[in-house]
């Protein structure tokens, strides 16, 4: 079986999300909300999610190809979903300021992915209740001034669920496919 190196992994996952990033970013000095732009940027790391947790992650688990795990490196396996969406996370960040975006959650795996400002609590509580709605607020962080949207992620394949649930740090062991597992919270500098 061939495999991509980390690198080559995360440039493949995130280059498509950081491309699109900065042609938006161009054109929301033209024009375009900062929501718009938030929406068009989740629409992408959306699809991204998805392709990866249910065309590989998914299907060569099911078919008992390799497995995915958060100590990929050590034990040879296919590095998480929320592993991946947080690589192409720091590459988009190290490659633009333009936008961040992360993956948070009120029940986190990681401790380190629990919300750390009111807007993110705030944010991830409303969309945990209504999975297809939205949360954004107006932000300021280090004396800069944010527009912050909030996502929520959900459990689109049963390995999701099985991961969340079995893991021996998970908060919360109930997951269900088409549970909020979480959210994404886009945050762009706003220049107004």
């Amino acid at each position: 079986m061939r495999s991509l190196s980390k690198s080559a992994a995360l440039a493949c996952v995130s280059g498509a999300a950081v491309l699109c990033a900065g042609a938006i970013a161009a054109v929301s000095a033209k024009g375009v909300s900062y929501e718009d732009v938030a929406d068009m940027l989740i629409a992408v790391m959306v699809a991204d999610r998805t392709v990866y947790t249910t065309k590989v992650v998914n299907r060569l688990t099911k078919e008992k190809v390799i497995t995915a795990d958060e100590h990929f490196d050590d034990k040879k396996t296919l590095p998480l979903p929320a592993q991946m969406f947080r690589f192409g996370a720091e590459l988009a960040a190290d490659k633009t300021d333009k936008f961040s975006y992360s993956l948070l959650s009120l029940w986190p795996v990681n401790k380190q992915n629990a919300p750390r400002t009111d807007v993110e609590k705030a944010g991830l509580e409303f969309v945990a209740k209504d999975k297809d709605a939205k949360y954004t607020a107006k932000e300021t962080l280090g004396g800069k001034k944010y527009f912050t949207a909030v996502y929520a992620d959900v459990a689109v394949a049963p390995v999701c669920v099985s991961c969340h649930n079995a893991h021996k740090d998970s908060p919360r062991t109930d997951f269900k496919l088409g549970d909020v597992l979480g959210g994404v919270v886009i945050r762009i500098p706003m220049t107004e």
